[in-house]
C-alpha cells in the first residue's frame, strides 16, 4: 500500500472516527470509568549555521498519540499507552489507536487490582493509596485556529537557510573579538486533538517560530564570555524577519537581536568580574532576570505534583507544601507588594485555551499580596485537595504522560517607575538579564547569575561587571521586596525540563523590575 504524506490536515480526516471510537470503547470495556485520547501532528523546518557556514537544515514531521483509561472494580487506577507513528501507519490509525486504548485499559485494570490488594495488605501504609478520581470540569467542543501572518509551511527551506547563514555571517564579522557563534532558526505548524468519553472534542492548531543565537567572545587579555539568548512566539515566520511588537512581548528582528547579543558579549569580555560580598546588599533585578527567578522559586514549587511528592525522585519538592498539614497555604511568603500567578491566556509560548485533559484555561494566583494561595493542578490532583481544576496538565508530546507544567508564570505588575526605583538607592547593584540557575531541592534557596551586573552609586548606574549573580533564601528574598516596577514583560522559555523520561517544554515567564536584598556573588576571575 502506498504511504501517505503526513500533514496537519490528517486531524481533519480522523477526528470524527476517533471521537466515536472513544465513546464506544468507554461503553464496551469492562469496569471502564473514563477514556481520553490525545493525537498530535506537526510539520516544520529548521536550519543551523556556525560562523557563517551552514551546519544543518531539515524539514520534518511528527505524528503521535497517547491514551489514558481509568478503570477498576473496588478501586480505580489509570493506565496509559502512547506511540510515535510514521507515514506507513496513516491508513491504519483508527485500528492502531484502538489497540493502544485496549492496552491502556489492561494496564489500568491490573494497576487497580494491585492497588486494591495493597491497600488492605499494607496496613497503615495502605492509607496512602487513593482511588483515582477526576474533579469535574466543563466539557467542551471547540476548534482553535493557528495565528500567523506567514504560514511556517509556506516558507521554503532555502529561505530559512539564507536567513540563518546571513545572521551568523553578520555576527562573525561584527567584531574580531567574536570567536564563535551559532545561529538556529525553526518554524513549524502543529495540530492537537483531544477527545474524551465525557464528550470533549477539542481541535487546536498553532504555529511556533523561534530563533536562538550563541556567541563566544574573547578580549585581548584572554577573558572570554559565552552567552546565548532566544526569541520566540506562537506565531509565523514573520517574527524572525520583522520582530515582535506587542503589549507584553517585545523583540527586534532576529538579525538585530543577534547583533545586539554579539556586542554585549564583546563588552562583557572586557569587563571586570563581579565581586563577591559577605553581607546582603540592595539589589534591583530587571524583567528578564526575574523571568528565570519566578520560574525557579515560584513556578516549579507551585506545581501540585511536586507538593504531593509525585515528582520527588527527579525534580524535588516544594517549600510551599511540606505535607497536607504543614504548608504555606494561606500564609505570608512574600512582601505585600508581591503577587504572582500562572495564566495560559497570556500570549507567547505559554498560551493555550485548554490543557491536555480538556480543562478550560484560567488564571491561577500563587501569591496574592504576599500570601500563598494556590497551586497549578490537574483534575486528579485537584480532586485530592478538593479544589477546582485550573488547566495545567500538559505533555511535551502526545505519546507521553502529561505532567503539571507552567503555562505563563509571572510576577504581577507594580506601579513604580523602574528608573525611580534605582534613583532612590545610595549604594547597591542592578542585575540585567538571566543566565544560569542553581536551586535547592525544595526551591527554598537559590543562586541565579545575571548576564551583566551594574554597580549603583547615588542613584546612578556605574561600572558594569561580568559573571555575577545573587544568592538568597527564597522566602527571605520575597519578603524583602520593597518596590515593584510597572514595566511588565513576558519572555519565552524554550527548554524547561521535567519528568522521567524527560519532557522538555516551551512556556512563558516574566514580570516587572523588583527591588530586594541579597548577597552578591561573583564568578571566575
Amino acid at each position: 500500500m502506498r504511504k501517505q504524506r503526513i500533514t496537519v490536515e490528517l486531524i481533519e480526516r480522523i477526528k470524527e472516527d476517533l471521537f466515536d471510537l472513544v465513546r464506544q470503547l468507554k461503553t464496551g470495556l469492562s469496569d471502564c470509568q473514563y477514556i481520553d485520547l490525545r493525537v498530535e501532528v506537526g510539520e516544520g523546518q529548521a536550519a543551523v549555521a556556525q560562523d557563517g557556514m551552514m551546519k544543518a537544515s531539515m524539514r520534518d514531521y511528527g505524528l503521535s498519540y497517547g491514551a489514558r483509561v481509568i478503570a477498576g472494580k473496588r478501586m480505580f487506577a489509570p493506565g496509559y499507552f502512547g506511540q510515535t507513528l510514521g507515514a506507513v501507519d496513516v491508513n491504519n490509525i483508527p485500528r492502531i489507536i484502538r489497540e493502544g486504548i485496549l492496552k491502556a485499559h489492561q494496564r489500568a485494570v491490573v494497576s487497580a487490582g494491585l492497588k486494591s490488594d495493597r491497600k488492605t495488605s499494607w496496613g497503615s501504609l495502605g492509607e496512602s493509596l487513593w482511588s483515582t478520581t477526576l474533579a469535574k470540569i466543563k466539557v467542551c467542543q471547540d476548534v482553535i485556529p493557528a495565528v500567523y501572518k506567514v504560514n511556517p509551511l509556506d516558507v521554503s527551506l532555502e529561505e530559512i537557510v539564507k536567513l540563518t547563514k546571513g545572521i551568523s555571517r553578520a555576527v562573525s564579522s561584527s567584531d574580531p573579538r567574536v570567536k564563535l557563534n551559532e545561529v538556529i532558526a525553526e518554524t513549524f505548524l502543529a495540530r492537537e486533538l483531544f477527545l474524551s468519553s465525557e464528550g470533549a472534542n477539542i481541535d487546536r492548531a498553532y504555529a511556533l517560530t523561534q530563533g536562538l543565537c550563541l556567541v563566544v567572545a574573547q578580549d585581548d587579555r584572554g577573558a572570554s564570555q559565552t552567552h546565548y539568548d532566544y526569541l520566540g512566539h506562537q506565531r509565523g515566520f514573520e517574527i524572525l524577519t520583522d520582530g515582535i511588537s506587542e503589549e507584553f512581548i517585545q523583540s527586534k528582528s532576529f538579525m538585530d537581536f543577534s547583533l545586539d547579543l554579539a556586542l554585549e558579549s564583546v563588552l562583557l569580555s572586557a569587563a571586570k568580574p563581579c565581586p563577591t560580598l559577605d553581607k546582603e546588599v540592595i539589589v534591583v533585578t530587571d524583567p528578564h532576570y526575574n523571568t528565570l527567578l519566578v520560574h525557579e522559586i515560584i513556578g516549579h514549587p507551585s506545581e501540585l505534583d511536586r507538593g504531593l511528592k509525585m515528582e520527588t525522585a527527579y525534580a524535588g519538592r516544594t517549600w510551599f507544601l511540606r505535607n497536607l498539614k504543614e504548608n504555606m497555604l494561606g500564609r505570608q511568603v512574600a512582601s505585600p507588594l508581591v503577587s504572582a500567578y500562572s495564566d495560559p491566556l497570556l500570549p507567547g509560548y505559554g498560551h493555550y485555551k485548554y490543557d491536555h485533559e480538556g480543562t478550560p484555561a484560567k488564571k491561577v494566583m500563587h501569591i496574592d499580596k504576599g500570601m500563598f494561595v494556590g497551586f497549578m493542578n490537574s483534575r486528579q490532583t485537584a480532586a485530592i485537595l478538593g479544589v477546582e481544576p485550573n488547566a495545567h496538565y500538559k505533555a511535551a508530546d502526545a505519546s507521553l504522560v502529561p505532567l503539571i507544567r507552567m503555562s505563563s508564570t509571572v510576577f504581577a505588575k507594580g506601579d513604580r517607575n523602574p528608573q525611580a526605583i534605582i534613583k532612590e538607592i545610595e549604594r547597591g547593584y542592578y542585575l540585567v538579564g538571566q543566565r544560569v540557575p542553581s536551586i535547592s531541592e525544595s526551591r527554598e534557596n537559590f543562586r541565579i547569575t545575571a548576564r551583566k551586573v551594574f554597580e549603583i552609586r547615588n542613584g546612578e548606574l556605574g561600572e558594569m561587571f561580568r559573571d555575577g549573580g545573587i544568592m538568597a533564601n527564597s522566602k527571605d528574598y520575597l519578603m524583602s521586596v520593597d518596590a515593584v516596577g510597572n514595566d511588565f514583560r513576558l519572555y519565552p522559555i524554550f527548554n524547561c525540563g521535567k519528568g522521567q523520561p524527560m519532557q522538555v517544554k516551551r512556556l512563558g515567564n516574566g514580570g516587572p523590575t523588583l527591588r530586594s536584598r541579597a548577597r552578591l556573588v561573583g564568578g571566575s576571575r
